[in-house]
């Protein structure tokens, strides 16, 4: 899969998206991360991408022209159907499902918005979608343009050493990940849960689901009424409450 991103800070993407599992990834070329200078699509000898806004106002905008080229450059080379992805905090704010998503796609283009905005008809000609990470404001694209790249390429076929590793992260099945433990069996004190040292699979296993509905349900309840739970899921949701309201009363 590969990613084409159009920014006018090429050098915010040098360290991040090669190092860890990002830069082993491309190494075996699974995923290919194709940084685009916006302002190499500029006309003047300052290459200059931005403008005041018409009808006044503070800062700068991103200009029609060079980004439009830009767009058209990287759609010319990888294909006209391809995504392009404003990322910008007035888009669908970002989630699992929408990863998912994204990465049924052969590649995409990550446009990174800067100062304060883009001209309008980028927006209404060029881009398929936008995506917000969060409901707050940053400097620019970049740092969203990389979180969609790490996200997206732990879904790829051979970027995780195990590939079901990426099943069992927070928000893949719309619950949070149960709690990990490793060694020492002892810290100070503190102890594993003896039952993930029992060796007996199936009930390490629905421990696992239980403490994972456990900490859904006390750190993001909404995300239990959003899943649909099997009928497994519901019996141990209701043991849950059930020893929450005893821990509770006691």
């Amino acid at each position: 899969m590969f990613f084409d991103i159009l920014t006018l800070f090429p050098e915010m993407f040098e360290g991040p998206l090669n190092t860890s599992i990002l830069g082993k990834a491309q190494k075996k070329k699974l995923i290919d991360i194709n940084i685009v200078d916006i302002r190499n699509f500029t006309n003047d000898k300052h290459n200059t991408a931005d403008d005041y806004p018409y009808g006044g106002g503070a800062g700068m905008v991103l200009k029609i022209e060079p980004v439009s080229k830009a767009i058209k450059s990287s759609r010319n080379f990888r294909g006209e159907d391809i995504p392009v992805i404003f990322l910008s905090p007035q888009g669908k704010t970002l989630d699992q499902d929408k990863i998912k998503h994204l990465s049924k796609h052969p590649g995409l283009i990550l446009l990174c918005g800067h100062y304060e905005g883009i001209d309008e008809r980028i927006r209404e000609n060029f881009v398929t979608e936008e995506i917000s990470i969060g409901d707050y404001v940053l400097t620019g694209g970049e740092l969203p343009a990389m979180v969609i790249i790490d996200a997206v390429a732990r879904l790829i076929p051979g970027v995780l050493g195990d590939e079901k590793s990426y099943q069992n992260d927070s928000f893949f099945h719309n619950l949070l990940d149960y709690p990990q433990y490793t060694r020492p069996r002892t810290f100070r004190g503190m102890n594993v849960p003896d039952i993930l040292l029992s060796g007996n699979h199936g009930l390490i296993k629905k421990w696992r689901k239980k403490h994972s509905l456990k900490r859904t349900l006390m750190r993001r309840p909404d995300l239990i009424k959003q899943k649909k739970l099997t009928d497994e899921e519901l019996k141990l949701l209701e043991e849950i409450r059930r020893e929450l309201k005893n821990e509770k009363n006691g």
